[in-house]
């Protein structure tokens, strides 16, 4: 019965319905008995004390009146009258073994084995006796107090049935809920009916079928993910074979020397590619999982990503750095992942430094707003068409620059970090450098230290 009480809310609510009805109606049916009782005493007392009056205005003063033969004797009840010399001239009951000299007003009186209850009342010079045995009274009060408690005893398992009913019938809608879950196939994801719910049970639903929708969204962006990743690994994969081809039919050594650069070209191309298809699955099962944040440095942030991005900045003679920081503030902070952040920075500089021409310059600027923080990347390379700045953010889209080919995933991972931390990413051209400027913006989410 425990383990129902614990796993069943059904089971639970019935049990202490039920158990409440229970002692309910037990602690009525005591209190009701017992004032049964204490009424019934109180008639009893009554109608022997009217008796003892009535008795009183009948009766020749000291004139001996006889009593009832044999065989209309009751002991259960007996009268008696008595002179006040102690001469008793009436009794209804012979051998009642009454006493002669009885306290006036009420009194219990052992006789016959059995206790009377007696009223004596002084009238005329007799004394007129009324007696009731205790055990006729209480048998005659115990059935009037059952009467009594009997409606108790009947409504009780009614009242029961009805609070079975009640309960099963409110409880329906979450049986039901309960079913349709049981029933659905582990790919079926589509919102549970909140119709006819209780309150009390609605915000659960609610918050089952949001759930749901999250995870029909991871679905439906993992499935996206694989197609896309498939297209796009069947490309690299394709022209390396080509290559390797190229590399087999090479008729001298100047040509092979070409092919070789060439496969070794495509061969970095497919692991950039893989890198970033991991990094961003990485980062996905990273918000999935529902890491905690921290106070992150941007500054800090900023250092470790162009420690990364230096030696391909350095190959092509490209000048990256912090260009300007908040000088008013030892930090600049914000809540987040510190690896996330930094891949995000890393994947905009190799970005910037991928599409800037050699000898040019990538500048980062992070700055404490007064509506928050802002974090951009500003580069000298050609930059973007405006139709194209939305598009870029999509996965595996690569903008019509012939010269630096890509996987089309380092602003698709940026713009997932940002959304985890709930930043903005805008693009848009660099006022100070003349190439591409994107700007990552934490809305009043920051503090000065």
């Amino acid at each position: 019965m425990t383990g129902a009480m614990t796993g069943s809310l059904r089971a639970r609510l019935l049990w202490f319905l039920l158990a409440a009805i229970v002692l309910a109606a037990g602690v009525q049916a005591l209190v009701a008995y017992r004032t049964v009782l204490n009424e019934a005493d109180e008639i009893f007392d009554y109608h022997m004390q009217q008796m003892a009056l009535s008795l009183r205005a009948g009766l020749p003063p000291s004139a001996a009146v006889g009593g009832i033969g044999a065989g209309e004797q009751n002991f259960e009840f007996v009268v008696q009258v008595w002179t006040t010399e102690g001469v008793r001239i009436f009794e209804s009951a012979e051998e009642a073994a009454l006493p002669q000299l009885a306290v006036l007003g009420f009194a219990d009186v052992r006789a016959r084995g059995t206790t009377y209850r007696v009223f004596s009342v002084q009238t005329h010079g007799l004394v007129i006796q009324v007696a009731q045995d205790l055990r006729v009274r209480k048998r005659m009060a115990g059935a009037l107090a059952l009467r009594t408690i009997g409606p108790i005893a009947l409504m009780a398992p009614l009242l029961m049935l009805v609070v079975w009913w009640v309960v099963s019938r409110s409880l329906a809608p979450v049986a039901r809920v309960r079913r349709q879950v049981a029933a659905r196939e582990a790919n079926e994801l589509s919102p549970v009916s909140e119709e006819g719910l209780p309150e009390e049970v609605r915000p659960l639903v609610h918050e089952l079928n949001l759930l749901f929708d999250r995870v029909r969204h991871a679905f439906e962006a993992q499935k996206h993910f694989v197609a896309d990743a498939a297209h796009e690994l069947r490309s690299p994969l394709t022209a390396l074979k080509l290559q390797v081809q190229s590399l087999q039919r090479a008729p001298d050594e100047a040509t092979r020397n070409i092919a070789i650069g060439r496969l070794a070209a495509g061969i970095d191309r497919a692991t950039r590619l893989v890198e970033q298809m991991l990094a961003l699955a990485r980062h996905e099962a990273s918000m999935a999982a529902g890491a905690k944040p921290e106070q992150v440095d941007l500054n800090e942030v900023a250092r470790l990503a162009v420690s990364d991005a230096i030696a391909n900045a350095q190959a092509r003679r490209i000048d990256i750095g912090v260009a300007h920081a908040d000088a008013n503030v030892a930090a600049v902070v914000v809540q987040g992942q510190p690896e996330a952040l930094r891949m995000m920075l890393r994947n905009l500089l190799d970005n910037a430094v991928k599409y800037t021409p050699e000898g040019g310059r990538v500048d980062i600027g992070i700055a404490q707003r007064d509506a928050g923080v802002e974090l951009s990347v500003d580069d000298s390379g050609p930059g973007l068409p405006e139709s194209e700045r939305g598009r870029v953010l999509d996965r595996f889209y690569r903008s019509g620059e012939p010269q630096a080919p890509g996987s089309g995933l380092g602003l698709a991972i940026v713009k997932s970090i940002a959304d985890l931390h709930d930043a903005t990413v805008s693009l848009g051209a660099s006022p100070s450098l003349g190439g591409l400027r994107v700007l990552i913006r934490w809305e009043d989410r920051t503090g000065k230290t």
